[in-house]
């Protein structure tokens, strides 16, 4: 039944037509043959990724804020809260008396 179903969306295609796909083939194999003979470092990227690392953070100060931070309770509520907890726990058990 048509009627509860839902249609997939079209697939996206690109169509470039303002580039040349066999002088990028030959570009590519031509990096390759440099690469291979030593002509070239194998890492040759536009721009170095280790730049551009951690710089997000920066920027954001929600993100420098659950960087900074950690346990929002000091250790002496942590433990007395589980005090607490047993506390009531023994209460629990034995019944109130």
């Amino acid at each position: 039944m048509k009627l509860f179903s839902t249609r997939k969306p079209r697939s996206f295609r690109r169509v470039s037509i303002y580039t040349d796909e066999s002088r990028d083939r030959i570009q590519k194999l031509v990096e390759d043959v440099k690469r291979e003979q030593g002509d070239t470092p194998a890492s040759d990227v536009p721009y170095d990724t280790d730049k551009f690392r951690g710089t997000f953070i920066n920027y954001t100060p929600r993100a420098q804020k659950h960087k900074e931070g950690g346990s929002k309770l000091g250790w002496p509520v942590i433990i007395a809260l589980i005090f607490a907890l047993i506390v009531i726990w023994r209460f629990l058990l034995t019944g109130m008396r």
